[in-house]
């Protein structure tokens, strides 16, 4: 049995979340494969799991769904059987229908879903909110659902029926948030080379193509100059539509 982290994690709250739990899956002995699907150029058909293997697979909730580049990524490996634990990973908002879609592509692609988590993590836009976390209660928390999926798997449960979601998932109409950089740009080329989606062109790096741009803040996250930001007018903006869903802490979700 191998255990697998595989994940999808612009600014790195996703892959935090997902460390926890992988780190309480194998507390001090055994290894991690981890497979971050924005940085591994390999071909994802080249992933073999085996029907032992236990495969944590993280994604961030982008408007209540899975990210376009996680998907056509996710879609394309050979689960062979191979036992995933979904994790939905969300600014405090909601996850909307981000996890059933997940569970759905997965099973197209040959795994067996046997848990799902929710997970909040720092906003990737508003700061403020989830500042922080996941923090050292939420720690706990994953933790604790570790040993619940654990027991879960040893007394013979096999997938996951109670995942949170709606058929047809929510319309994804994009976020429209689309960084630029700023007069301390000193065009280095590091936010295109990370880019998820190649949105940044090597000819034109303080700008960005807003027909392939999915607001993840990935050129925000890695830019050693902190030049590149999105308009504060329109973080404004999101702050007052959803400050009223993420003023009070929301707690982790564990579905089997």
């Amino acid at each position: 049995m191998k255990l697998y982290e595989i994940y999808f994690s612009p600014t790195g709250g996703t892959k935090k979340a997902a460390d926890i739990l992988a780190e309480a899956w194998m507390e001090e002995s055994g290894q991690t494969v981890r497979i971050d699907l924005i940085t591994d150029k390999r071909c994802p058909s080249e992933y073999q799991f085996e029907a032992e293997d236990i495969c944590i697979m993280a994604v961030p909730a982008y408007g209540g769904r899975v990210p376009r580049p996680a998907l056509d990524k996710l879609r394309q490996m050979k689960g062979n059987g191979a036992k995933a634990i979904l994790m939905a990973v969300y600014g405090n908002r909601a996850i909307d229908d981000t996890m059933l879609e997940l569970k759905d592509i997965l099973c197209e692609a040959g795994f067996v879903s046997v848990a799902g988590i929710s997970a909040v993590a720092e906003h990737s836009i508003v700061r403020e909110f989830a500042a922080g976390r996941p923090d050292e209660e939420d720690r706990e928390e994953l933790c604790g659902f570790v040993k619940a999926i654990k027991t879960k798997l040893e007394s013979g449960g096999k997938s996951a029926a109670d995942i949170p979601g709606n058929r047809p998932y929510r319309e994804f109409g994009g976020v429209g948030m689309i960084p630029k950089a700023n007069d301390y740009c000193n065009e280095c080329g590091i936010c295109a080379c990370n880019c998820p989606v190649q949105a940044i062109s090597k000819d034109n790096l303080k700008g960005a193509d807003e027909s392939k741009c999915i607001s993840c803040m990935r050129c925000i996250a890695v830019c050693p100059k902190r030049a590149r930001l999105i308009d504060g007018a329109m973080v404004e903006g999101t702050r007052a539509k959803i400050g009223k869903f993420c003023a009070e802490r929301k707690n982790n979700e564990l579905f089997l």
